[in-house]
């Protein structure tokens, strides 16, 4: 089975040098706006000395592979000579090093975007530790970068079957894992067990830990989780569940082999490494 995009990654953040960084030697950079990025064909990331890049704010990435790395935030969108490329588009053909650098430079443009005021007196805050802090300076308030985690759950039951779902949004044939962020004073076990049952009426019993992926859409941690189901009678939410079922391995694979089921991308979705290791083998495999 091929290895989840996220595992491997050499990533030193190398937090201690960030509020110097601008000073070091050898520094490259990549350049971002929103969730678009520089490429190079490939397609792959694009980087350059930081004497070159644009005028933007600046984040130290850390060091990997004996290297040292940062990026630039433009005000709008990349320049169109550099080859904009949504991360989105582009993560599944990056190696685990520079995805793990491409998904903190993302995140971490995102959340200074999203909070430029103090939420304590509402003045407008100062970037400090290259991007890792805001401080205000009327209360003296730091704010520092959320993450909200998420619980994503392959659920089976006692014939090792999968509970897959669609949400109303996708079409016709697109399957997924269950999904669902954690609530305040909840546990991880407890929030998988909450959102199953709140989804599709089923209750669900052991949980056990799988995985996790950053994932800066917005700001989240997918954690990941097998459960075992309690419960086979499904009565979905028609909120954020258009139609979900359990399906076996040799059905699984008839459907996608017919194109009538589709998955999330393999090697990339956490949500494709669940189904993957309960199925045994790659989707791209499977047919």
């Amino acid at each position: 089975m091929s290895r989840f995009a996220f595992d491997g990654a050499r990533h030193d953040r190398a937090a201690l040098h960030r509020a110097a960084s601008r000073d070091l030697d050898d520094v490259r950079v990549m350049v971002l706006g929103g969730e678009h990025v520089a490429t190079v064909d490939g397609p792959a990331l694009a980087w350059m000395p930081a004497g070159e890049a644009p005028e933007g704010e600046w984040i130290w990435l850390g060091e990997q592979g004996g290297r040292r790395h940062a990026a630039v935030v433009v005000d709008g969108r990349v320049p169109a000579e550099l080859n904009p490329t949504s991360i989105r588009v582009l993560a599944p053909q990056l190696d685990p090093d520079e995805l793990s650098l491409a998904v903190h430079a993302v995140a971490i443009a995102r959340w200074l975007a999203s909070t430029p005021f103090c939420p304590r007196c509402g003045s407008r805050t100062e970037v400090q530790q290259a991007g890792h802090l805001r401080t205000c300076p009327e209360c003296g308030a730091s704010h520092f970068p959320r993450t909200d985690p998420a619980a994503i759950m392959l659920i089976t039951d006692d014939q090792d079957r999968a509970l897959l779902a669609r949400n109303p949004a996708w079409p016709e044939g697109r399957f997924s894992t269950l999904a669902g962020f954690v609530e305040p004073g909840e546990s991880l076990e407890d929030a998988v067990r909450r959102e199953v049952f709140e989804e599709v009426g089923v209750t669900v019993g052991e949980v056990t830990y799988g995985a996790s992926q950053p994932w800066p859409f917005p700001a989240s941690l997918m954690l990941g989780f097998f459960g075992t189901a309690t419960s086979t009678d499904i009565t979905v939410d028609a909120n954020e569940i258009a139609e979900a079922a359990w399906i076996t391995r040799d059905e699984l694979v008839a459907y996608g082999e017919a194109g009538t089921l589709l998955l999330p991308p393999s090697g990339i979705s956490i949500s494709s490494w669940l189904i993957e290791t309960w199925l045994g083998k790659d989707l791209t495999a499977a047919w």
